[in-house]
């Protein structure tokens, strides 16, 4: 049983939802984002997501895409990711770690080589937003020799047929995403389409699915935790580590966290 299995299962028993946050390695720069994870962390977040910088991040809206054109001007590599991920997972041996990142760097680095790497630095899993599930089975194989889970997206536009899809992909959890569009910190969510397509999606899966793109504060969470198996949060505390409000950082996660607790 991998670590996000455990922690889901943990979580349940105490009738609490996952919070999973988002940040970018090496911005605004590697030191202030080691604080910013471990931040994090510290405060309540149940699982995390690390994101790996990519010059062409498809996904993702302003907030995020500045972070990535920081941390690669900053000279941010996967040999940092990999450092980054070891130095934390030292730290926090049962936290689930979930890399964030684009297919491209993956390709080009070697499937075999980046997800031995990934798992000799405590990475758990991967989140590739541009690999649909009819393109994973390559990358998807590599990473079973590895023991690493396969987190696939699913969106407001999938059908049921898809949704089985997505479901039959994954491994361990699926990534809900709340809106169509890109990432982004939003003041209000359709919370009655959310419920409704995430009832679709367990009306055909029992993967733990966590709801993600827009949510950005305590009331967004608790929400949401009433239909999904927690939230991500990324854009919301990304914009606060490139200020290097590390205290409210933590003032946030505690937020998000108690907002999740039965």
């Amino acid at each position: 049983m991998g670590r996000l299995t455990e922690t889901f299962g943990r979580l349940k028993e105490k009738k609490d939802k996952a919070l999973v946050s988002y940040l970018m390695v090496g911005y605004p720069d590697y030191e202030t984002s080691l604080k910013a994870f471990r931040a994090v962390l510290k405060n309540g977040t149940d699982i995390l997501e690390i994101g790996f910088p990519f010059s062409d991040p498809v996904a993702d809206g302003p907030t995020i895409q500045v972070a990535h054109e920081v941390a690669l001007r900053n000279g941010i590599r996967f040999k940092d990711v990999l450092e980054l991920s070891r130095t934390l997972r030292e730290e926090f041996p049962d936290k689930p770690f979930l890399l964030m990142t684009y297919y491209n760097p993956i390709f080009k680095i070697g499937l075999e080589k980046f997800c031995r790497l990934s798992k000799e630095s405590g990475i758990d899993g991967f989140i590739v937003p541009d690999l649909p599930p009819e393109e994973s089975g390559e990358l998807k194989s590599v990473m079973k020799n590895f023991g690493l889970s396969f987190v696939p997206l699913a969106s407001p536009t999938s059908t049921k047929k898809r949704l089985e899809l997505i479901c039959e992909s994954a491994d361990e959890m699926v990534y809900f995403v709340s809106v169509t569009g890109t990432t982004g910190a939003r003041e209000k969510l359709p919370y009655e389409r959310i419920r409704e397509k995430v009832e679709l999606y367990k009306s055909v899966c029992d993967k733990p699915v966590v709801v993600g793109f827009g949510v950005s504060k305590g009331e967004h969470a608790k929400r949401i935790g009433e239909f999904s198996e927690g939230v991500v949060v990324g854009s919301a505390l990304v914009k606060l580590a490139g200020s290097k409000r590390i205290s409210e950082i933590e003032e946030l996660v505690r937020e998000l966290k108690e907002a999740l607790k039965s």
